[in-house]
């Protein structure tokens, strides 16, 4: 017989935040920090993402902090420095968690290729790993996977749609 987990599993806030792209999910921690945010279309690919990340969720109904809704807000109302206000916890691999955390050093009305965020991190050889780990982003928006691009130039995959992340991209006042 496999064996069984006998691992409690992680136990997390859910609530939901209306934007001008959709119904924001937001799933925070004990301590309000976020942990994902993902579109209410996506929920199972959120919940497939939570899961390969912490193993057995528990999602809760849970208001998330009240100052992390309003720099949501404030950044869907064009005040883009607000993402930097919210706090942010990630799980993962060291590699996804280094692509993440460079991730959130993209400036807003900017972009970069996969090959050049490899090259940032050390790792030039690295781009389909880290178009692998940027598509495994929990943190939509807020860890800005919307900001990669193709070497090309060109609009390639988001977890969220093309259509929202050329939003978010014209958004920041990047032409695509």
């Amino acid at each position: 017989m496999p064996a069984r987990s006998t691992r409690t599993p992680e136990r997390f806030g859910l609530d939901r935040l209306a934007t001008p792209i959709g119904i924001a999910l937001l799933v925070t921690d004990a301590d309000g920090a976020l942990r994902a945010l993902d579109w209410d279309d996506y929920e199972p690919r959120m919940r497939e993402l939570l899961r390969l990340h912490h193993g057995a969720v528990n999602l809760v109904d849970r208001s998330a902090p009240i100052a992390m809704k309003t720099a949501l807000s404030a950044y869907f109302e064009g005040d883009l420095d607000q993402l930097t206000r919210i706090e942010w916890r990630i799980a993962g691999t060291p590699f996804q968690q280094k692509v993440w955390t460079a991730l959130a050093k993209i400036p807003a009305g900017t972009t970069m290729s996969y090959g050049a965020l490899a090259a940032k991190i050390d790792m030039p050889k690295a781009i389909r790993a880290v178009g692998h780990a940027n598509g495994s982003n929990p943190i939509s928006v807020v860890l800005p996977c919307h900001r990669l691009i193709g070497a090309d130039g060109s609009m390639v995959k988001y977890g969220g749609g093309l259509e929202r992340k050329r939003w978010l991209l014209r958004h920041e006042g990047v032409e695509v």
